[in-house]
């Protein structure tokens, strides 16, 4: 009981520094979710009423749906939290090929934010928009973008949440490298990187895990935290 005691003042602490601690009781749905294989997988999302391997997609605009799973062409109902339902009537075909069921896309939020707590394992769907205390602001024009410092070089790179790697550089061919990384002030060192055949450099969660991560779809805005939960 004395180190419950002592623990928990801690904790609370912590609960209170966090950018979001005073979002309004009601106005967020906390949905739990796992890393497998460095993919933010959802474990208490329902697509008409069945379970599957959900993933966020957090650079996606669609909500992107495996055939062999439902229907896109078909209206679906997504179920998360306790009363939580959205009619999922955009969905975009594609095989998956058994990565995943469905990737949830930036339609499933309709406009409002989500903030990404890696070590809690918890997606906040934040109706009242982010809450910029503490955080670093990153404003962008279509998907979701940060700065990230490559070798001294400042790169918009888009979060990229269905990305398991560090981050990906643009190339023609497919390769690996070491860059020296920097992010919202803080320095990784030497970082191993991909390079891929891609438009623009995207930042995945092999990096993003150690902030607290929000993005708000309607303000066009992502927020970064450092996590010192996270050690670098």
């Amino acid at each position: 009981m004395r180190i419950l005691s002592k623990t928990l003042p801690l904790l609370l602490a912590f609960a209170c520094a966090t950018p979001w601690h005073n979002e309004p009781v009601g106005s967020e749905v906390n949905l739990a979710f796992t890393l497998e294989r460095n993919l933010v997988t959802f474990t208490t999302i329902r697509i008409d009423g069945r379970s599957g391997r959900f993933i966020l997609a957090s650079a996606s605009p669609r909500t992107i749906l495996d055939p062999s799973f439902a229907n896109p062409r078909r209206p679906h109902l997504l179920h998360f939290g306790q009363k939580e339902t959205l009619a999922l009537s955009n969905a975009a075909p594609m095989a998956l090929g058994g990565v995943a069921d469905a990737l949830i896309g930036a339609d499933v939020w309709n406009g409002h934010a989500i903030s990404i707590d890696y070590h809690a394992g918890l997606v906040s769907f934040q109706k009242e928009g982010i809450v910029p205390d503490a955080m670093k602001l990153y404003r962008y024009p279509a998907e979701p973008m940060i700065e990230v410092d490559v070798n001294g070089q400042t790169l918009n790179a888009v979060v990229d949440t269905a990305n398991p790697d560090t981050l990906i550089l643009p190339s023609p061919q497919k390769a690996r490298g070491t860059a020296r990384v920097r992010i919202a002030g803080n320095d990784f060192g030497n970082v191993d990187i991909q390079y891929a055949n891609v438009s623009h450099p995207r930042v995945g969660n092999r990096l993003l895990s150690h902030f607290l991560v929000t993005i708000d779809y309607g303000q066009r805005l992502v927020g970064l935290w450092r996590d010192p939960r996270n050690p670098v």
